[in-house]
């Protein structure tokens, strides 16, 4: 990182929002924030004195402090004044200089981040599962952004990574919420267990989606050539170098700026989505963390249901014992219930795993055998002297296991070859009742080919299977031993052996 003047100069415009008399100085800079919302660029000091006389911090307000507290603001370049000759009747009037006053760019920035920062608890955060199917869209159009003009390149830039932007921090606000102290305190009310199955369907929904379209974006990003990457980066320069800033006309273009920062930009796409050699991609990190979302919540949940069972069994409990106690006709016997409920006071109880002679609960301790309880030294470097266990050969016992295994895949392959139909094809529903474990053959054939890009995939025993889709989206019922499934009519070109 490089450190410039600009980076480490003072930022003027932000002395409004700890100065002595803010309580005046924040109104007024919102108040010509909220006009020029509304396109009302320009106020004089008399629209302030009237906005603001009378009220809260500003009782008995004067003309003169409205245009005291408006020099001050622009001192320190929140305002820009603007000399009205329009309406100088005279030459004291001109020598007078009635300003009208405008907000300058950073003020209107900087109210915006106080808008944002005061309206957080409102706004809250949420995933959002099509901006993922969005970004899949605009990566898919890459490869043709090469033919494309470079406005219309310039715009796909922006518009992907607008949406990325609002990914990543769509995400991360939502996840940290999680891991607020906050959600500790929501966990425990009964709303919280009301919805916990729509908050579980909800979190498993965008991890579906995610996982849907995260190895279609992986897929399509590895497969972009790097010429294909610079001619894009190389248009989008171009447009950013043509755009008329009319706030910056007299510096000059910083290109290898902006050049490596667009560089960046697709570079951190990429890692977020593929991952790196060093780190993982954040797509994993998003499934692994919104998996553990889910056990929380469902902990949380059954952690609550318990409790609240317990304590309404428990208060069932007591209700019965008081009722006892009032049922005793005398002290000594409400005494001796005592006795049975709350046992003898200050005594301690040695737990262990005791053999005794009888089970009778009604046996005093003097009838019970006496027994020797072995007690350890409380030192740190005691150890326990355990016996030397020889590591057994188990080499034949593995050998056997593989020998069992291979010639269950080879008799599963057999019968697999058996429902290979005429030209070297699978179709589907035109299968007799099949046993699960060629079910299960099927069906991952048919998984791993759909992912690939030419729809093929290969047996184990190296032959290469085609995948056909149905016309007209035609379905089917697969018939097996344990059930039916319902399922498109796929056909699977096989290769001869």
């Amino acid at each position: 990182m490089e450190i410039n003047e600009q980076i480490t100069k003072p930022i003027t415009e932000t002395a409004y929002l700890t100065k002595e008399n803010t309580k005046r100085y924040r109104p007024i800079l919102r108040f010509f924030f909220e006009e020029n919302e509304k396109m009302n660029y320009f106020l004089y000091k008399e629209d302030i004195y009237s906005e603001f006389v009378g009220k809260e911090n500003f009782e008995n307000y004067t003309i003169e402090q409205a245009e005291s507290d408006l020099a001050s603001l622009v001192e320190w370049k929140n305002l820009i004044p603007i000399q009205d000759t329009e309406k100088a009747y005279s030459v004291e009037e001109f020598k007078h200089k009635k300003y009208r006053y405008q907000l300058s760019e950073y003020t209107i920035e900087i109210e915006r981040l106080i808008l944002k920062l005061e309206n957080l608890h409102i706004e809250g955060s949420s995933l959002e599962p099509t901006l993922i199917e969005r970004i899949k869209e605009q990566i898919e159009k890459t490869e043709s952004m090469v033919t494309k003009s470079t406005q219309e390149v310039y715009g796909w830039w922006e518009e992907l990574n607008e949406n990325f932007k609002r990914l990543n921090e769509k995400y991360k606000d939502y996840i940290r919420s999680f891991y607020n102290i906050k959600m500790e305190e929501v966990a425990q009310s009964t709303q919280f267990i009301i919805r916990k199955s729509d908050l579980v369907r909800y979190l498993k929904q965008f991890i579906k989606i995610l996982q849907d379209n995260s190895y279609q974006i992986e897929e399509k990003l590895s497969n972009i050539s790097s010429q294909t990457e610079q001619i894009m980066l190389n248009k989008v320069l171009e447009e950013q170098r043509n755009t008329i800033r009319i706030s910056n006309l007299e510096e000059e273009f910083p290109e290898e700026l902006m050049r490596e920062r667009n560089k960046g930009k697709w570079e951190n796409l990429k890692r977020w989505f593929i991952g790196s050699v060093t780190r993982q991609s954040e797509v994993v990190a998003i499934n692994e963390k919104t998996s553990e979302i889910i056990r929380k919540i469902t902990r949380i949940a059954n952690q609550i249901a318990e409790s609240k069972g317990n304590i309404s069994s428990r208060k069932a409990e007591y209700k019965k014992i008081a009722e006892m106690f009032c049922a005793t006709q005398s002290l000594e016997e409400a005494h001796k219930l005592s006795s049975l409920v709350f046992g003898m006071v200050n005594t301690r109880h040695i737990k262990g795993d005791f053999v005794r002679q009888t089970d009778s609960i009604n046996s005093s301790l003097l009838e019970e055998e006496p027994f020797t309880i072995e007690i350890k030294p409380r030192l740190r470097g005691y150890k326990e002297k355990t016996e030397r266990v020889l590591i057994e050969d188990k080499t034949a016992a593995k050998q056997k296991k593989i020998r069992e295994y291979m010639k269950q895949r080879e008799e599963e392959m057999q019968e697999f070859e058996q429902y290979i139909q005429e030209e070297h094809k699978i179709e589907i529903d035109k299968l007799p009742q099949i046993k699960p474990n060629i079910r299960k053959m099927i069906l991952k054939l048919i998984g791993r080919a759909n992912q690939s890009e030419g729809k093929e995939t290969k047996t184990e025993d190296g032959r290469v299977v085609k995948l056909i889709y149905p016309q007209e989206e035609k379905r089917c019922i697969l018939h097996c031993d344990d059930g039916n499934l319902e399922m498109p009519a796929f056909v699977l070109e096989i290769e001869e052996k």
